[in-house]
């Protein structure tokens, strides 16, 4: 029965190489000009794409510009709403569709209205900026090939919008659901680069309005309050959205060759999920693993010789610019004495059964003028003072030729060159291992040029807190000699280039849990980078403590394989367990009487606690009896009050530890926990699966892992809802997983997982099918040879064109 598939696939196959070889080798990068962003494809592009087990796509072009039709297409039959709702927003068009006040699922911004995310979208769109980027020569601007691939994929999504039928009910029969162009596409890339800064700042750009003579008073700025302000938004990156990745050097391993293990943690929800396919154009590229919706290139993934993953870094990719202001105009600001006016954006936005909405944006030659970089951080604009943001990724539009010299490279030395020739990441490390033996970790962001010692000669009175608290640097704007300069070796002023860059080479373990560069091997510790990159000598999270702790475990034991990486990944092992379950169980014996009082002041019997947690495995398996009551003990314990020995940076991997049972929240703790699970009626020794969960069509789905404050590096984050059972959804967590070898079979060794699956249809077959998997701590074979694409039992081929 499986014959004629195969037959169709090798006659594709034929085809397409034939094709291929009858093209010059640049004429992928020659058919976009330009001028054709805004319009959609003339026709004429087609893919083959075979899909195997769990819906994953293998697509099969003759150039880029036909891999992104069969992309863009592939994406729209899996996840045409989640995609379709991204573009209405990079379009501007939210408060017209969905109303001013209703808020965006903050993938693509962190506006809290669909209003303000809407002004900032339709100025970019209306200043140019993207088209402005797209006619940058390369490698300041995407090449030919990075654009083609963007005009394909959004003809692949129309083409697929015109030949199908929506069925998922989060769109069906939408209006808001509409053909796109390469410019929304590219505008989706450029939302992703700036997410860490003009992003992060929506709110603030769109409310900034000049003083009027009623707020014209001065305003005085807590410079400790906004450094600790500024310290937790920039460390809720990591907590919210983070990941961990690994790579093993041949020393360790069993056969001499390199091993990876990447396990991002990213919304399970919404735009930024990840979609798995392979990508193939023969003779010059092949390359498999996750993209993030809407972008036509693999992001994390591997190809015959290397694997790389990525973790949100700690670099801070933006600073502020404090303005002195003309005493007469405050839209008028002094650089060197000089004024300078700003530039003004009149936006005006459509609005569901409104009148539009128009506002003025203020634009200076640092960036747009903002007053608050989120919720409890304030820059107000006064009558003598305003805040100027600066984004380098704000002309950053080089993330898909990073993205495919990552998939054309044959060893890590590959992938560091793609770095330095591209400098195209905006808030991520990289991590990569080599069928050679090779290991890589390098924090190659861009990031703004922000020195130590320019810090320290420029920086406001509130940047001279701010800086050292978060790396958010705050400069004098009215000094000329406080411009951020330019590295030799980088790609465009402002930013810092290659040779300034944290990395580390041919280490026998290089690891990231999201704490900075430092110690990416805790052996051979990274230093000598400025402070605007992360800190150095000072404590770690459990997570990355817990994670340093296996891996050097495993270095140390050697003769590794892909086995040993898939049981690392589904250990669960909760380090703050380790360090503190058994010392919390004792202290609890000991409580006169078996109580405890609560916040509340009430009197709770704790003493089944006690037994639950000395005899609870210490891990976060769907089965583990414990993991639950010390969950919630765990969030209700304050981290300032845990601990009797303090951190010392001479041992960041052990320290701080040895639970301070004494402190005052303790017994608190204890008690708050044991009442608010028996008030939800949820045993204190319930298995962790029964009370973590996400539902699937009706069926209740356990989730292994655990929260960031537990250290677990298969990390879940869920919302507590104990009307609902306990946690009964992931909001953020293990995403994209893989776990990459080589042998000598000239194949790679893969696992994969796509935690929540490929679709967010609830009609598709692929809705919860890889869902059910990672229930089961359960792994899919990568298929990434011809022969094993063509071995699957559930082959399905389907040829797409734009006309049919």
């Amino acid at each position: 029965m499986r014959t004629g598939p195969r037959r169709l696939v090798v006659a594709a196959v034929a085809l397409l190489t034939a094709a291929t070889g009858t093209l010059p080798a640049t004429a992928a990068g020659q058919r976009d000009h330009g001028s054709r962003h805004e319009r959609p494809s003339a026709g004429g592009l087609s893919a083959v794409i075979r899909y195997t087990e769990y819906g994953i796509p293998h697509i099969l072009a003759r150039d880029y510009a036909d891999l992104g039709f069969g992309t863009g297409w592939a994406q729209a039959a899996d996840q045409v709403c989640t995609l379709a709702d991204g573009f209405v927003t990079v379009r501007g068009e939210r408060s017209r569709f969905f109303g001013p006040d209703a808020a965006p699922d903050l993938s693509l911004s962190s506006a809290v209205r669909n209003l303000s995310s809407d002004l900032y979208f339709r100025g970019v769109r209306e200043a140019g900026t993207v088209e402005g980027l797209l006619a940058r020569p390369a490698p300041a601007g995407p090449s030919g090939s990075a654009k083609e691939l963007m005009r394909g994929f959004a003809a692949g999504y129309n083409a697929w919008l015109r030949q199908n039928r929506v069925t998922d009910p989060a769109c069906k029969g939408a209006a808001w659901v509409r053909p796109i162009t390469a410019l929304d596409v590219a505008t989706r890339s450029y939302a992703l680069a700036v997410l860490g800064g003009q992003g992060r700042a929506v709110d603030g750009i769109t409310a900034a309005q000049p003083p009027t003579a009623a707020s014209s008073s001065p305003t005085t700025l807590d410079a400790e309050d906004t450094a600790r302000a500024a310290a937790r938004l920039f460390a809720a990156d990591s907590a919210d959205m983070g990941s961990n990745a690994v790579a093993f050097g041949g020393s360790t391993t069993a056969n001499g060759r390199g091993l990876l293990l990447g396990n991002p943690h990213y919304p399970w929800q919404g735009g930024r999920r990840f979609w798995q396919s392979q990508q193939t154009i023969p003779g010059r590229l092949n390359v498999s693993g996750a993209s993030l919706l809407g972008t036509p290139t693999v992001s994390i993934g591997h190809n015959a010789h290397v694997a790389w993953s990525h973790t949100v870094a700690t670099g801070v990719p933006l600073n502020l610019h404090q303005l002195t202001l003309d005493p007469s105009d405050p839209t008028v600001y002094l650089v060197d004495g000089r004024p300078e006016r700003m530039t003004q954006r009149t936006v005006t936005v459509a609005v569901r059964q409104g009148t539009p909405v128009t506002r003025t944006q203020w634009w200076t030659r640092y960036g747009p003028v903002v007053t608050s970089l989120g919720a409890g951080l304030p820059l107000p604009w006064t009558a003598t003072t305003a805040y100027a943001l600066n984004d380098p990724n704000a002309t950053n539009l080089r993330a898909s030729d990073t993205a495919l010299g990552f998939g054309k490279a044959r060893g890590t030395a590959d992938v560091l060159a793609s770095l330095r020739r591209t400098q195209g990441l905006p808030w991520v490390n990289t991590i990569a291992a080599d069928s050679g033996g090779h290991t890589l970790f390098t924090q190659s962001q861009v990031l703004p040029r922000i020195t130590d010692e320019l810090a320290r000669r420029c920086s406001t009175p509130l940047g001279k807190v701010t800086y050292p608290a978060s790396g958010v640097a705050v400069l004098d704007g009215s000094r000329g000699d406080c411009a951020l300069g330019r590295d030799p070796d980088a790609i465009e002023p402002g930013i810092f280039g290659p040779a300034a860059l944290p990395t580390l080479r041919d280490a026998p373990y290089a690891e990231n849990s999201n704490d900075s560069a430092w110690l990416a091997n805790a052996d051979r510790p990274l230093a000598g980078y400025e402070r605007v990159f992360g800190t150095i000598g000072t404590a770690r999270s459990l997570r990355t403590r817990g994670a340093i702790e296996d891996v050097a475990a495993l270095a140390e034991r050697g003769r590794l394989t892909v086995r040993d990486l898939e049981r690392q990944q589904y250990a669960n092992r909760v380090p703050a367990a380790d360090l503190a379950a058994a010392d919390a169980a004792k202290a609890c014996a000991a409580l006169p009487g078996g109580t405890a009082t609560g916040s509340g002041g009430t009197v709770v019997d704790v003493s089944e606690a006690c037994g639950v947690l000395a005899a609870w495995d210490r891990t976060a398996d769907t089965g583990s009896r414990g993991a639950l009551l010390f969950d919630r003990f765990w969030r209700r314990f304050p981290a300032a009050q845990q601990w009797k020995v303090p951190f010392s940076a001479a041992d960041p991997v052990r320290t701080p530890r040895t639970l301070d049972t004494g402190a005052p929240a303790f017994t608190t703790a204890l008690a708050d926990a044991v009442a608010e699970l028996r008030a939800a009626g949820i045993p204190l020794d319930a298995p962790l699966g029964d009370h973590q969960f996400v539902l699937r069509n009706g069926r209740r789905l356990a989730v292994p892992g655990g929260t960031e404050s537990l250290g677990v590096w298969n990390k879940v984050e869920a919302v507590w809802n104990p009307a609902g059972g306990g946690y009964p959804d992931v909001t953020t967590g293990s995403s994209y997983l893989q776990a990459v070898g080589w042998d000598r079979s000239g194949c790679p060794v893969a696992r994969t997982l796509l935690t929540y699956s490929q679709s967010s249809n609830p009609h598709s077959p692929h809705y919860d099918d890889q869902t059910r998997l990672f229930s089961g701590e359960k792994w899919v074979t990568s298929r990434f040879c011809e022969r094993d694409v063509l071995a699957s039992p559930a082959l399905r081929v389907v040829r797409v064109a734009e006309r049919r």
